[in-house]
């Protein structure tokens, strides 16, 4: 039982929704976050859309004189880490706080940060560059900020591993509670990328849709005419704890943390590996550590990115870990709807798991209208489908060849 982790709050930040209520209302419905920019004017710039948080005021959860010394991605991290608090009912002073852990992932942290004081040093000179901003650049700054904050003074620190960011810290938080090095983790992914520098490197990767005249139908996975992803920006916190502390705390799980799986593709910078093989090993080491086989998954949230490769090699990957299995499985990317939150895409896939055990509800992928046919899986087009799901897998691949599989099952409630 000691080796067991649960979920017992969550915290979302996203383009559907400043809290994980309102984000699952607006999946479940099939509803589109992607619009116009905007944070900067994008005029120039071939891609025109995102997945913006919208109506997002810090100083309404955070002190405002602090919050004006962080990143947008460590505001995002800190007010979803409060709303995860509050659902947990997490008092970190009433326990040992050394046995409180924050991991918090970002794929490229303050970016918005430095890319408005390079227009200062540009514009006018280096002495009026603030003195915060390294301290507000840095990626570690979403985990030191909430550790900060919540007076966690276990390890914390930020897994910077692309699109698998946020995956890899609550990956991590289970490694750290099994170990017996934490009690309770805090983590998650956040991500504020939508800047020019960011769009504009994005753009000569020409990995981002520009489908600029109807942003809701941009964003569109496994679909034939599919032409990129949509960045977005965001956070979601988990509250992970142990066997022993949620019995202790006699809190109700949301959810256990089965099982994780990580690979490297070790093969190109931004491709995937040919044929999707090391992310089928994910899969399948995330199976194994679960103890499960591949008929016990009732759902898949696939990375689901809405880029050619991605996409294609994904429904390889699916077939090869879960084989005959695959074809009976449904599978969405909600990505169709949030758009890509890079690093902090597959926290927020992870809790959107949680949500479809807790009601029986998959979520769908919208914009599916021509299906590519070398992606021929169940993937939930278009309108959301209840199931009963006890046992769910969430996928998250990042540049760089990161490979990492959560897997999510129904409390026993034997506890």
């Amino acid at each position: 039982m000691g080796s067991r982790v649960f979920v017992t709050g969550t915290g979302v930040v996203s383009p559907l929704g400043l809290d994980l209520d309102t984000t699952w209302a607006a999946l479940i419905a099939g509803t589109s976050g992607i619009s116009g920019i905007t944070s900067f004017d994008p005029t120039e710039f071939d891609t025109k859309i995102a997945g913006e948080v919208k109506e997002f005021d810090p100083s309404l959860s955070l002190d405002r004189k602090d919050s004006r010394r962080m990143d947008r991605f460590a505001q995002f991290a800190a007010v979803a880490t409060k709303q995860a608090v509050q659902q947990a009912n997490l008092q970190v002073q009433s326990i040992d706080p050394y046995k409180v852990s924050v991991i918090i992932g970002s794929g490229i942290g303050g970016i918005t940060t430095l890319s408005q004081q390079y227009e200062v040093l540009h514009e006018k000179g280096p002495r009026r560059v603030t003195p915060f901003l390294i301290p507000m650049m840095l990626g570690d700054m979403g985990s030191a900020q909430v550790s900060m904050i919540m007076g966690a003074l276990g390890s914390n620190y930020c897994p910077a591993s692309s699109c698998s960011s946020g995956a890899d810290a609550i990956g991590q938080g289970m490694n750290l509670i099994q170990r017996e090095e934490a009690q309770i983790v805090i983590a998650g992914g956040s991500e504020a990328p939508i800047c020019p520098i960011a769009v504009a490197g994005f753009n000569s990767l020409r990995a981002l849709s520009r489908r600029n005249a109807d942003p809701t139908a941009s964003s569109r996975p496994f679909d034939l005419e599919r032409d990129g992803f949509v960045i977005a920006e965001g956070a979601t916190i988990l509250i992970l704890e142990s066997y022993k502390s949620v019995v202790a705390r006699g809190i109700t799980p949301l959810a256990e943390l089965a099982g994780y799986g990580t690979t490297s593709d070790a093969h190109h910078i931004t491709e995937p590996a040919p044929e999707g093989a090391r992310a089928a090993k994910a899969m399948q080491l995330a199976l194994q550590k679960a103890n499960l086989q591949s008929s016990d998954i009732d759902y898949v949230n696939a990375h689901g990115t809405s880029t050619n490769l991605n996409d294609r090699l994904e429904t390889q990957a699916i077939k090869t870990a879960l084989g005959e299995d695959a074809f009976n499985i449904p599978i969405s990317s909600t990505k169709s709807m949030t758009g890509h939150m890079l690093g902090a895409g597959g926290a927020l896939e992870a809790a959107v798991c949680i949500k479809v055990i807790e009601h029986g509800i998959i979520p769908p992928t919208i914009n599916l209208d021509n299906l590519d046919p070398d992606c021929d899986l169940d993937y939930t087009p278009n309108v959301a489908r209840p199931k009963q799901v006890k046992i769910a897998m969430s996928n998250s691949f990042g540049f760089g060849g990161h490979n990492s599989v959560l897997i999510f099952s129904e409390v026993d409630l034997k506890l």
